[in-house]
């Protein structure tokens, strides 16, 4: 028998038990110690899940708000405020729920790290933003766009109630206020101490709040403004200049149809219609600042065909008025200016007008529309009238009765607020539509706008160029002028952008223009041969730049630059023939800007997609 067989059974077990408290007894603290970082870990991946659970929360919250905004947009656009309300709502469920994320206890205590902290806080502040946008400023403004009555607020011959728009006004301004304290916040944040992904959100999202920062102080200012300006408190007298594009002027054409619109608590009525050359000239002429003068000659202040050779629209605005004034004896209130291609935008909003009475039996006669739409009222306004009326007198008659019917249609209630929204917004963005107050207040607020027509101030972008077209030819040729400018972008020199404006002109008349087109149109032989066309194209550049050479075809020629309210400018003429085209280059150097340049180009026939051709980067070696 074995030794263990024979052992006792209970020494047997004494010593399993002595063994297993031997194993036991090597779990040391070093054991614990893993096993306690082994938990510790698990704590800690766990938490990080929880945070990536969390920034996809956001980063999903986030993104269907940036889905929801441009709907949103068009249901405001198109006056679909129950619909905009809804939309409104919805993206207020997501923007609480991305910052009731970003606020986790443990994304705050992420944001405290030294090495992450500051994505995790860039993030919250972000949600933060998004979050009081909406509950500060977009649904208030809704409640206030839904308290509004659209359609009562376009013009009709019985007038407008504008007190709901003077009450709306302090509401939107807090509205614009809290959005502007939001995108203050985003724009302090040091985004070089952030990771690349979450600086690019960084920076969408501040671009997208200085659009909305942008909109509401516009709703702002106009929910301030306009009231009044349509004569909420007491008439308002405006002179109404239709230029002519046929015959090119840096704001658009020339002055050739003149009237006074007159607003009464919204009630809008066309009076004391006349043509620039009834005003003749005036003697003596009108001043002008020295900058303006050296640009554009004392014809700034002689006649009111030429008060817009300068793209300075409050300059020709204000000269307009005291020349209106000195002729007629009429005091005014402002300026608005506007063209036909505008007009049919307008006739969009409308429909058709027809000429009635004498007025229908004249246009009949010659073979002219008696009924103007959105499609034919340019090439009618600018072509045919010159076409088959041979007399100066009879063509503003008829260009003075196209006015009247347009503008009765508005004023007797014909369209809806959403399409006349639509046609005045489009008219504004391509330079169609400018407004100028003889009250500094509001001409201080319409300065901020494109709507102002200014070429300095904070209407402007940083890198702003503009081409700016002024007739020489004395005619109305430039219905058959097509242009197409474009920014070409050169290598930096010296640390300092550089960039080429680039203006193609085609003459597109036909070869026969000297004896197929009437001598009003060609100009007669007066300044070039018939069927040409000679223009002035002044070029500005951004502030502080300098304007370098000036080239047509390639070949240099003579530069003689000049300064207009701190922007660099340049002027070269050009003569084209029937068929012909020429490209001139505009050079600046300089610029001290480091944003996107942007490009404004005196509104033309053409449709703005056409003129205005996509920025080119010449390649640096």
């Amino acid at each position: 028998m074995s030794t263990e067989a024979q052992e006792p059974l209970h020494h047997r077990h004494l010593g399993e038990r002595h063994r297993a408290g031997a194993h036991i007894r090597r779990i040391t603290p070093r054991t614990w110690l893993i096993l306690a970082a082994a938990a510790l870990l698990i704590l800690v991946l766990a938490a990080w899940i929880r945070v990536a659970d969390l920034a996809s929360s956001i980063e999903t919250d986030l993104k269907a708000v940036a889905r929801l905004m441009p709907e949103m947009r068009q249901q405001v656009a198109g006056t679909d405020i129950a619909g905009a309300r809804g939309t409104a709502e919805s993206i207020r469920l997501h923007t609480a729920a991305a910052s009731r994320a970003a606020h986790d206890p443990l994304w705050e205590a992420a944001s405290g790290l030294p090495w992450a902290g500051p994505n995790f806080s860039t993030v919250t502040e972000v949600a933060r933003s998004a979050d009081e946008i909406t509950r500060l400023g977009l649904l208030p403004l809704i409640n206030v766009l839904a308290s509004l009555d659209w359609d009562t607020l376009v013009p009709r011959e019985s007038g407008t109630d504008l007190e709901p728009m003077k009450a709306a006004a302090p509401s939107v301004a807090a509205a614009a206020d809290a959005v502007r304290a939001s995108s203050d916040r985003l724009a302090a944040i040091d985004d070089r101490r952030v990771w690349p992904q979450v600086a690019d959100q960084l920076n969408l999202a501040r671009g997208q709040l200085r659009e909305v920062t942008g909109a509401l102080s516009a709703a702002a200012d106009a929910a301030r403004v306009a009231p009044a300006m349509l004569g909420a408190d007491a008439p308002r007298n405006y002179l109404l200049m239709i230029q002519n594009n046929a015959e090119s002027r840096a704001s658009g054409g020339i002055p050739g149809a003149l009237a006074v619109i007159t607003l009464d608590r919204g009630k809008l009525t066309l009076s004391a219609q006349r043509s620039a050359a009834d005003l003749g000239t005036m003697t003596p002429a009108l001043g002008s600042d020295p900058e303006q003068l050296a640009l554009y000659t004392a014809r700034l202040g002689t006649a009111m065909q030429d008060v817009n050779l300068t793209p300075d629209f409050p300059s020709a605005a204000a000269t307009a008025r005291a020349m209106w004034e000195r002729k007629t004896g009429q005091g005014v209130d402002g300026v608005i200016s506007i063209d036909p291609v505008a007009l049919s935008y307008i006739l969009a909003a409308t429909g058709p007008v027809k000429f009635t009475g004498l007025e229908l039996v004249a246009a009949a006669a010659v073979g002219l529309p008696t009924e103007l739409t959105e499609q034919n009222v340019v090439p009618t306004l600018l072509s045919d009238v010159y076409a088959k009326i041979a007399q100066p007198k009879s063509q503003d008659e008829y260009f003075a009765g196209a006015a009247r019917q347009i503008f009765g249609a508005l004023s007797s209630g014909k369209p809806e607020a959403a399409g006349l929204m639509t046609a005045l917004t489009q008219g504004t963005a391509e330079g169609r539509v400018r407004v100028w107050s003889a009250a500094t207040g509001e001409q201080d607020v319409l300065g901020r706008y494109d709507l102002g027509g200014s070429i300095s101030g904070p209407s402007l972008a940083p890198a702003q160029f503009g081409i700016y077209l002024n007739d020489d030819t004395g005619a109305k040729m430039d219905y058959y002028v097509r242009r197409t400018v474009q920014l070409v972008k050169a290598c930096p020199r010296g640390g300092f952008e550089q960039t080429t404006v680039r203006v193609k002109s085609t003459n597109t008349a036909p070869v026969d223009a000297a004896t197929s087109l009437p001598a009003y149109v060609t100009g007669g032989g007066r300044t070039v041969e018939p069927g040409s066309v000679r223009t002035n194209v002044v070029a500005y550049g951004p502030l502080q730049a300098n304007v370098e050479a000036v080239t047509e075809d390639g070949r240099a020629v003579d530069l003689s630059p000049h300064l207009h309210q701190g922007r660099p400018v340049a002027v070269h003429t050009i003569v084209l023939k029937p068929g012909e085209s020429k490209t001139i280059d505009f050079s600046f150097g300089k610029i001290l800007q480091d944003t996107e340049p942007e490009l404004a180009v005196t509104p033309t026939i053409q449709r703005a997609d056409d003129v205005l051709l996509p920025p080119l980067d010449s390649p640096c070696g």
